[in-house]
């Protein structure tokens, strides 16, 4: 994916973080993890900087826990960032659709006939629509966060349960996680030229 579409990704996780953080219930780093499906490091690092611009303030609590609250700031940005991610969607929806197409396109002249979905999100619903235009069959879907959920009438797997059954191209169809699925499938034996990823090449 291109930088300005990595750049609205970060921004658009900054409003998500100020979403949650603007609730009245005090959460945790843990929590806040948890809710966006990003690692705890990454929303430590997202925090850090909120703090750092002022939009976020700090509260201690006994036996060292921490609560962040908005600062008035903060609740502005939130309001900006809220009218950005509108374009955000509509940048990402162009330049994944046109990836995924691309990528499509290429399997097919490769001889592919069906490939696997790794992650479920926005992204993977893109994913699909450009999948369909260009005449693949999806034949599975893995992610661990949405096992036993559906994804267009197909049923999630967890990537254990689903890389031992899988002989096909895998497609990591989600832009925010595509590393961290990309470091799972390796480790649980996929080959790197079976990972395919939009906007990359094969990899060897």
């Amino acid at each position: 994916m291109n930088d300005d579409v990595e750049k609205s990704l970060d921004s658009y996780r900054s409003f998500q973080l100020l979403s949650e953080i603007a609730g009245e219930e005090p959460l945790s780093q843990r929590e806040l993890s948890r809710r966006l499906g990003i690692a705890v490091g990454l929303v430590n690092s997202y925090l850090k900087n909120l703090v750092a611009k002022g939009y976020v303030r700090v509260k201690n609590f006994p036996r060292n826990r921490y609560a962040y609250l908005l600062t008035p700031t903060g609740l502005a940005e939130k309001s900006r960032l809220a009218y950005q991610h509108l374009s955000y969607f509509t940048n990402l929806y162009t330049v994944a659709r046109q990836d995924y197409l691309t990528l499509f396109q290429s399997l097919k002249s490769e001889g592919v006939t069906q490939v696997v979905f790794c992650g479920v999100d926005e992204v993977a619903e893109i994913a699909y629509l450009s999948l369909q235009e260009v005449g693949l069959e999806l034949v599975a879907v893995l992610d661990e966060d949405a096992a036993g959920e559906r994804f267009f009438g197909m049923p999630v797997a967890a990537l254990a349960q689903g890389v031992e059954s899988v002989s096909d191209v895998i497609v990591i169809s989600s832009l925010k996680r595509k590393e961290h699925l990309r470091g799972l499938l390796e480790r649980a034996g996929v080959q790197k030229r079976s990972i395919r990823v939009a906007g990359e090449g094969v990899q060897n």
